[in-house]
């Protein structure tokens, strides 16, 4: 950022899931870009004060709070209560992300479907849907991360890739609609990041099929939770004013 430069208006931005490996470096770099930062957590308060410290680190303030993303009325609170503390809120990043099965189609049992919906596309709906009256207000945006898996499909991933899915109609949907308020909604659809819960999943992939994941982009590598947060802060901040609707490819070349 040159000297001078403002990427964000006065308030706050929101990081649903900024406990999570990719949502606490966005929620760092949203500090580093000038913004207070208010971030949520499902269970995890330690990793949450973590991301809250970077953010403080930065010169920024920052506010924890627990969510669940399947209660609107929680979803309307905190939002208020961002409004409360921290001022209008401008920015609103769904980076929410949970271990789930991978397995084919074929064999996903109808118990893991309904989770999967409901704690990924649901919970979008829910947020998305709380967050518009202050975005209206704010003339903000919306950023989800999303999955590289929805442009190039991942042999495995059905459960990430369909509400994923899902999760993009919806942003095209918010930015057709409420452009006239002054509202862009955009999404960040990542590859394999080094960070979160790759770093759960990774011991039973085996070092073999980490190998050959890296070899599957043009680059040969994994990607970082930086090159990620930046993708983010671009979209949600004004050097992209007049970017909305779109879909920004992260995933080092995967899909191409």
């Amino acid at each position: 950022m040159s000297s001078g430069e403002r990427l964000f208006p006065d308030g706050c931005a929101v990081v649903v899931g900024g406990s999570g490996g990719i949502g606490a470096e966005v929620c760092r770099r949203l500090a580093e870009a000038g913004t207070d930062v208010v971030l949520t957590y499902r269970s995890n308060a330690g990793a949450a004060a973590q991301a809250a410290a970077a953010v403080e680190a930065a010169g920024r303030r920052a506010l924890s709070l627990p969510l669940d993303l399947a209660d609107p009325d929680a979803c309307t609170a905190l939002y208020a209560q961002a409004r409360g503390e921290l001022g209008p809120v401008h920015t609103v990043v769904f980076a929410v992300g949970a271990p789930i099965p991978m397995v084919h189609a074929s064999k996903v049992e109808p118990d893991a479907w309904r989770s999967a919906i409901d704690n990924d596309l649901n919970g979008f709906f829910n947020v998305a849907k709380a967050a518009l009256p202050h975005l209206r207000e704010s003339g903000g945006s919306i950023v989800a991360v999303s999955s590289a898996g929805v442009v190039r499909h991942p042999p495995l991933d059905v459960l990430s890739t369909v509400p994923k899915a899902g999760i993009e109609a919806l942003v095209r949907a918010i930015a057709r609609e409420e452009g006239r308020y002054g509202i862009r909604a955009n999404s960040v659809a990542l590859g394999v990041i080094e960070a979160g819960h790759f770093h759960l999943v990774a011991p039973e992939l085996g070092e073999d099929f980490v190998e050959a994941i890296k070899r599957n982009t043009a680059v040969r590598r994994l990607g970082t939770a930086r090159e990620a947060a930046d993708a983010v802060v671009f979209l949600a901040s004004l050097r992209a004013s007049y970017v909305t609707g779109q879909r920004l490819v992260v995933d080092g070349g995967y899909s191409v």
